[in-house]
Parts: structure tokens; C-alpha cells; sequence
């Protein structure tokens, strides 16, 4: 369980880095970027490695309606991380949302919460889930008010709702092949 807390800790770590000490940050330059980048992918390999490694106490079990909860709670979250990509006009929910990613990731970490009910899930994606709040919050800080951007053409809005389900039926096949069946 120790690689499990020690990477969602890392996975904290660097992405707050830039707003907690932005002119230390600064001060890397360029050099930062790389320093960031690989602590995020060490951070990822030990969640990876100790949440399969971990074991603990299960609440609850994966059920259909969870499942299907969950299943409607991703799509939400792929269309919501895929908002933030159309720049710099918007489509309809990036008008709506400050953090249309960050909120997808969000949504991400609650839905997979809803159909893991162990402890080792609890520490992932609830560590996760709690990360995005707390990353919102700090942005919202340094930044101040925010102003909605422009809405995109509903081309773009068109195009996202397919590379949405796209992504979807992709995600859902990779689960498949791993052993985590996503339709029940």
C-alpha cells in the first residue's frame, strides 16, 4: 500500500508546484518542464504498481446500476476533458466551466469511486479526486475572477461529441483487454 500513497502524494506534488512556489518554478525555466514531466510519470507507475499490489477491506462491489452510473459518468468526463482542447473559442461547456479538464478528471476519479469500493480505490482515486478540488481551488485563487471565453462554431460541439464516444468505445476496449469488463 506504501507505493500506492507515496505516488498519489508524488502525483500532488508537481502539478501544485507552479502555483504553490511559481518563482522557484520560474526560476527552472525550461529545465522545469522535463523535472515536472518525469515526477508525474513516477508518480503514475507507482499508483499503477501499488494499487495492483494493494489489498484491503471492500465496502462494496461492482453492480449493474453502478456500473452503468459509472459508464454515464465517464462519457461525462471524456466530454468534459475534451472542452478544454477547443481553444481558443470554446464549445458549449467550456463557456460554463473554468476547469473543464480538471472537473473531467474530477468526474473521472467520482465515477470510478462508485464502482470500487475498496480501500486501496478510497486512496487512488479518491486521493485524485480530492487533488482536483484542491487544484481548482488554488487556481481560482492566483487567477481571480474568470471570464468566459467565446463559444465555438457547432461544428466544433459536433466534433467533440463524436471523438467523445470515440474515446469511449476505445477506453471501454483497453478495460476489456485488461480484464476490467466496463458493461457489467
Amino acid at each position: 500500500m506504501i507505493w500506492l500513497v507515496l505516488g498519489v502524494v508524488l502525483w500532488w506534488g508537481p502539478h501544485l508546484f507552479k502555483r504553490v512556489a511559481p518563482d522557484l518554478r520560474e526560476s527552472m525555466g525550461d529545465a522545469g518542464k522535463g523535472v515536472v514531466a518525469i515526477l508525474v510519470l513516477l508518480s503514475v507507475i507507482l499508483m499503477v504498481i501499488g494499487y495492483r499490489q494493494a489489498d484491503g477491506a471492500v465496502f462494496w462491489g461492482r453492480n449493474s446500476a453502478l456500473v452503468g452510473i459509472n459508464n454515464l459518468l465517464m462519457l461525462a468526463a471524456f466530454y468534459c476533458f475534451g472542452a478544454s482542447a477547443a481553444k481558443p473559442a470554446k464549445v458549449w461547456l467550456g463557456t460554463k466551466l473554468r476547469h473543464p479538464q480538471l472537473t473531467g478528471f474530477a468526474i473521472w476519479a467520482f465515477a470510478h469511486l462508485l464502482v470500487n469500493g475498496d480501500v486501496p480505490s478510497f486512496i487512488l482515486f479518491g486521493g485524485l479526486l480530492a487533488w482536483a478540488f484542491v487544484e481548482m481551488a488554488v487556481i481560482n485563487r492566483a487567477e481571480g475572477p474568470w471570464t468566459p471565453p467565446p463559444q465555438a462554431p457547432a461544428k466544433k460541439e459536433i466534433t467533440l461529441v463524436v471523438v467523445t464516444l470515440v474515446l469511449f468505445a476505445v477506453t471501454s476496449g483497453v478495460h476489456f483487454w485488461l480484464g476490467y469488463p466496463v458493461f457489467g
